[in-house]
């Protein structure tokens, strides 16, 4: 007969079946825990990469566009005062003498000045035999507005540099500086 089975067979076919459907639940689920472990990976990395990023942009100086500022010189009574056009620095420094010297303030024009990214030199004309040099950079300080008191620093290396009248031979002193920029209110009138 023709469409007549055993009931074994039938219990086979079944038995075969219901391997068949759980051999493929269970490539199915292992498909599904290995798609699963891949984006866990894939997430891991992602997130590693992205706080490299932030750790290496938070390394990186801030790029300062306009470095304009007065700041702070070497004793309260003295001011810097730059004018920044385009990497190209104007201006001067403002030096009060002591008071057995004189009342008066003498004032250093920059003769050449120049800001290359961060990096910032200038040099003054000379007075009495004395002139300065700055070397170093220009970063954003503590302020977090241009009107707050340390909105720009200079730091590097200023040379004060005494020239000898009879002999010509110049003796330079190097200080380590930090120069902040004045805030608003504390602004000398210009």
């Amino acid at each position: 007969m023709r469409g007549s089975r055993k009931p074994s067979d039938r219990k086979g076919c079944a038995k075969r079946m219901a391997q068949g459907f759980e051999e493929t639940a269970l490539s199915d689920s292992s498909r599904g825990f290995r798609l699963a472990t891949l984006l866990g990976w894939l997430a891991v990395l992602t997130v590693i990469l992205l706080a490299g990023a932030v750790l290496k942009a938070q390394e990186e100086p801030q790029s300062i566009d306009d470095m304009t500022a007065k700041y702070h010189f070497l004793s309260a009574d003295d001011t810097l005062a730059i004018l920044d056009e385009e990497g190209k620095l104007k201006g001067y420094i403002e030096v009060a003498q002591p008071e057995e010297e004189s009342d008066d303030i003498l004032s250093f024009d920059i003769q050449e000045g120049s800001r290359k990214k961060n990096h910032v030199e200038f040099h003054t004309n000379r007075i009495h035999g004395k002139f300065y040099r700055f070397s170093g950079t220009v970063e954003r300080g503590k302020g977090h507005v241009e009107k707050d008191p340390d909105y720009l620093r200079l730091t590097g290396d200023l040379d004060i540099v005494t020239v000898n009248g009879e002999t010509g031979k110049q003796t330079v002193q190097t200080v380590r500086v930090t120069l902040r920029s004045f805030g608003k209110s504390e602004r000398p009138e210009d």
